[in-house]
Parts: structure tokens; sequence; C-alpha cells
């Protein structure tokens, strides 16, 4: 909790940082001084301010609470160091290398469809069959920074053409109530709260009264296009061993048809979309 005499934008004491993510990844203080190695009297003068961590021992302690890179920043701040990872824009050349890659992944995956989000899913690049299912959606929707979640689920977007909303929507939440808890991102738990409040479109409404095996393994999104009725199981993708913190919180959601009818309509689709390209030029 934040003292009268804290400034507003000042990182919170190390030893409460350390103690709020121990106790979020529900370690006791003798779990986190046997993973660390250190004497449990040691950690407990950490957390209550009577002893101050070196810049090794605030690494150390938070690469066992395996808090991501934003976060270990912040605790090397509290601790009265400089972050030692780097936080650069994507369009860095720094990074250009590894943005070519993810733009080659979204590209080869063609006919199917995958984008690449940040940590608050906003849209950072998508396929062009991404791009090709989003149909009527409300140009509102479209304007950047594009959360996809929001684009997903709100009824101005693709809601009313997901026959499997409800599973769907719940999919979502889970995934995002799994983030906030490895993370402790506060716009994340706000984000929980708003897809949560939209409402249930009448078809998916009367869809969810029957019984479903949507294929019994994974949770599809099942998607209403001109083709009929896509199935599609999504896998994500994120960079190994990132030290930069933009690249560490990048992942990259490809679709794959869950059944043979949905892999040959997104194969038409991309025949249409091609033969529509040649005709322009």
């Amino acid at each position: 909790m934040r003292t009268a005499s804290q400034p507003v934008n000042s990182p919170p004491p190390v030893g409460d940082y350390l103690r709020e993510w121990r106790q979020r990844r529900r370690m006791s203080q003798m779990d986190l001084a046997l993973e660390a190695e250190i004497s449990t009297r040691h950690l407990s003068f950490l957390e209550t301010g009577r002893s101050q961590p070196s810049r090794e021992m605030v690494l150390l302690l938070a690469e066992k609470l395996d808090m991501p890179l934003r976060e270990r920043n912040i605790m090397l701040v509290s601790a009265g160091f400089a972050p030692v990872y780097s936080e650069r824009t994507l369009d860095d050349p720094a990074l250009q290398s590894m943005r070519q890659a993810v733009d080659l992944v979204l590209k080869g995956h063609d006919p199917y469809p995958a984008l690449a989000v940040d940590r608050h899913w906003s849209l950072v690049s998508a396929n062009d069959a991404l791009v090709s299912l989003m149909g009527d959606v409300d140009p509102a929707l479209m304007k950047p920074p594009v959360n996809v979640l929001r684009l997903s689920v709100h009824p101005a977007g693709l809601a009313r053409r997901i026959v499997n909303f409800t599973e769907w929507r719940n999919h979502l939440v889970h995934r995002l109530h799994r983030q906030v808890d490895a993370t402790g991102d506060a716009m994340l738990a706000a984000l929980i709260k708003e897809l949560l409040s939209y409402p249930t479109p009448d078809a998916a409404a009367r869809a969810s009264r029957t019984s479903h095996d949507y294929a019994g393994i994974v949770v599809p999104l099942q998607l209403t296009t001109e083709e009929g009725v896509l199935t599609l199981f999504s896998t994500t993708t994120i960079f190994g061993t990132p030290v930069d913190v933009t690249l560490s919180e990048l992942a990259i959601e490809a679709f794959f048809p869950a059944d043979a009818e949905t892999a040959t309509a997104l194969r038409h689709l991309a025949d249409k979309r091609q033969a529509a390209a040649a005709a322009a030029r």
C-alpha cells in the first residue's frame, strides 16, 4: 500500500514488491528461500526492509519468481538500481530482424489466419487471411490500437458471427485470468470486466441451449463467413529467451482449420483474394 509520503509515480518499496510477487506465485518464504538458496531469515529481512538487496539478489529473486521482464525492471528501480532490460518500440532498427521474422511467419501461415499482438492484445500485424475474415465490423473498432479481444466479442465486431459465442468468450476470459495471475496487469483485469459486460447475440444464445461437442479437445472459434461456418483452433508462439521488454510481450496467434471443410473454405477464400488482386492490377 502506498504511504502518504510516497510520491505518486514512485515505485513501491522493494520489500513490498518482492512480497507481492512471492504471494502472487503462491510461494511461502521458505519456498522462495530454498529456490534462491538463501536463508528464510535473510528473505524476511528483505521483505520487511531491514536489509536491502544487491542488484544480483534482485535479479536472482526475480528469476526464481518468473517475473515478466517489465516487472523485473520495476523491482530493480525499487531497489535503487537502473533497469537491465531495454524496452524498444517495434519500429526500432534493433528489432528490425525480429519484426521481419514475425511478418514472415504471418505470411507463411496463409491461407490460414494469423496475427501478432502485444501484451494488452493490441494488434501489431495480421496476414491477409485474417483481414479477409473481418467482414463488416464497425470501423471504429478498427482504429488503432485495435484490441483483438474487444473486436472479437463486441456487438459491433465479430460477436454476431461467432456461432459458439459463449464458449469462445469464456475461453478468452479464462486466458486473460491466467495472464493477470502471471503478470498482475491492471489493464488486462479491466479488459476481463469489459468482455463480460457485452451481451450475448441472440443467435449465439439460441445455439447455447443445445449440446455441442466442439472437437472434444480444444475450444475452437466457429465463425460464419461467405464460405459457411469455419471451425478454427489456435496456437500461440512467443520468442524464446528475449531480453527486450517489448519483444518478450509479443505473441503470434495462429489459427488452423479444425476440419477438412474449413481447410477447403480457407483455400477458396485465398483464391478469391488472389483473383481480386490480379484483376485490380
